[in-house]
């Protein structure tokens, strides 16, 4: 079972609630509060972790925004992920079977100890739960970077939540500056199941291929991840820096509009091969480039 496309990706913060009041006054629709619980390891019990998060959710894929909310419970790696940098750690990508993909996984020499569960409240805390089976990439330096399937998509993607101010409709992209772009693509491209190709800006991609039968909110069109060196970086987002490598760069997002929204939201846009772009400063660390 191939990874179909891009679920979502994190953006992650010791304290999240300035990122989401930013994330708002750039047009987005943010999901309530969420605290966090699962199982750290698989067929452990549940337990109350001590991040949560507010996400923006599209017609396809969504942002997380995380963050600790209580540092006295598990953290679920984001201390040691932000000790590197803020911004974006995760990557997930979609797939419709947890099962066949771990089986899939496990031939290929991935040595992943089995399926992991997440949830978390909707709303209210002892109301309806979020699901999900994830399959996490063991000891990815790049962040958390897993094949997530979502058990109950229609309490995620809400139509309350699904429209913004600013237009955006799907994610179809995301990526990735690391100092060995041909090691990195090549582990993307087992967890992924799918054969990379040359990135045009020099480096790889990663084209997944969608799927017309996904659940709400599931990537039906096709969407990537390019895996780039530091030095193709600027030709794809101009001006951006990694602060630290591997790096999570940016994300291309699709409005339904014609970019004509954003471009009245958003002063501070300049453009960028693919769109419109937003710095990583004005987006709590990671690039947002908005495409017609």
């Amino acid at each position: 079972m191939i990874a179909t496309g891009l679920d979502h990706v994190g953006v992650c913060l010791k304290d999240p609630a300035p990122a989401w009041a930013i994330y708002e006054a750039l047009g987005f629709t943010l999901s309530p509060i969420a605290r966090q619980s699962g199982k750290r390891t698989p067929g452990g019990p549940t337990e109350p972790y001590g991040t949560g998060n507010r996400c923006a959710f599209f017609r396809e894929g969504y942002l997380e925004i995380l963050g600790i909310l209580d540092p006295a419970l598990f953290d679920n790696d984001l201390n040691r992920f932000l000790s590197r940098y803020t911004g974006a750690h995760i990557i997930a990508l979609a797939t419709a079977d947890e099962d066949a993909a771990l089986a899939r996984l496990r031939r290929a020499g991935i040595a992943i100890p089995g399926i992991s569960y997440l949830e978390r409240p909707v709303e209210a805390p002892d109301g309806p739960r979020a699901r999900f089976a994830r399959l996490p990439l063991p000891d990815a330096p790049e962040g958390r970077i897993q094949l997530i399937h979502h058990l109950t998509p229609e309490l995620v993607w809400q139509e309350r939540w699904l429209s913004h101010a600013n237009h955006v409709v799907a994610l179809d992209s995301v990526v990735l500056v690391t100092a060995t772009p041909a090691e990195t693509a090549a582990r993307f491209a087992v967890l992924a199941g799918v054969a990379l190709e040359p990135d045009p800006a020099g480096g790889f991609v990663l084209p997944l291929p969608g799927d017309p039968a996904a659940h709400i909110g599931g990537p039906k069109q096709a969407t990537r991840i390019r895996i780039l060196s530091p030095e193709s970086l600027a030709t794809v987002l101009p001006g951006v820096t990694p602060p630290a490598l591997p790096f999570i760069a940016g994300v291309t997002l699709r409005t339904d509009d014609a970019n004509a929204a954003v471009t009245r939201l958003l002063p501070t846009l300049h453009p960028a091969p693919e769109g419109l772009m937003l710095s990583p400063e004005h987006a709590c660390g990671m690039a947002l480039v908005f495409t017609p």
